[in-house]
């Protein structure tokens, strides 16, 4: 979770050198790289039939879907806003894996989950003065995918290591983000600033890969839903990066909101599936 809260800030510095679709293929592009360096150093052999149609969702979600969503938002929204609007997250992880995975969560869960994704609806109602916009949209749209690449990444850390999970994900996106990247680099302006270098090397080097790899295995350990529900803390560790690294100003209700939603995690994890 530590290492995703800077997924925003990352994306917000490469934007400042790289367009969207840009940042977006070449993330995936290096992600690939180390992934597949990982997989040849460790000679994993070739993930089972069964489980490839599933890597196939968490290439789509997490490595092609999420990425380029949020990149396109954040050209518009700050990424304060961003971050709260994405903590509905976990509630749409927690749906997806009850259905995927038949674990029922009791009522208490439910409670917290939905007060959370609530909270977060307004705040983000608040902020759009009742309207959502373009960058809402794209974000809304970015969570369902990525809700599907958590929760079967998540069911699949449960038959291989977690790490294995995401690393063939995005070798399995490569010929589609190096294609991106091909053919953004031909007509998106490229200014590698040194930030803007930082950045696209964090969101894919962390944000893509590394952060994947403990995210799935605790998601292994604890189940999907219970886990996701812990990523309601990232938009208060995104709030407090786009302060401190990038200059932002603080919606006076977004404190309010992050402690709310804090409030909503311990309901969650309190609960026993």
């Amino acid at each position: 979770m530590l290492g995703f809260s800077l997924s925003f800030p990352g994306t917000a510095w490469s934007l400042a050198g790289f367009g969207p679709w840009t940042s977006t293929g070449l993330r995936g592009v290096i992600a690939a790289l180390l992934a597949g360096a990982a997989l040849a150093a460790a000679r994993v052999p070739l993930p089972a039939r069964q489980d490839r149609p599933g890597l196939l969702v968490v290439a789509g979600g997490c490595v092609l879907g999420f990425p380029l969503l949020t990149t396109l938002a954040l050209q518009t929204s700050s990424t304060a806003h961003s971050a709260i609007v994405i903590g509905v997250l976990p509630l749409a992880t927690a749906v997806v894996a009850t259905l995927r995975t038949r674990v029922r969560q009791p009522a208490p869960f439910w409670w917290g989950a939905v007060a959370g994704a609530a909270v977060v609806l307004a705040f983000t109602l608040l902020q759009s003065h009742g309207r959502p916009t373009l960058a809402d949209l794209y974000l809304l749209a970015a969570l369902l995918v990525c809700a599907a690449g958590y929760a079967e990444g998540g069911r699949l850390a449960r038959r291989m290591p977690g790490w294995q999970v995401i690393a063939w994900a995005v070798v399995a996106a490569l010929p589609v983000t190096a294609a991106t990247a091909v053919a953004a680099l031909a007509v998106e302006p490229v200014h590698p600033t040194a930030e803007a270098v930082a950045g696209l090397l964090y969101i894919a080097a962390v944000s893509q890969f590394g952060a994947f790899v403990v995210w799935y295995r605790g998601m292994a350990g604890i189940g999907v839903a219970r886990a996701g529900q812990l990523q309601l803390a990232q938009p208060l560790l995104t709030l407090v990066w786009s302060v401190l690294l990038l200059g932002e100003h603080l919606p006076p209700a977004a404190p309010p909101t992050a402690a709310a939603v804090l409030v909503c995690i311990a309901v969650t994890q309190r609960a026993r599936a």
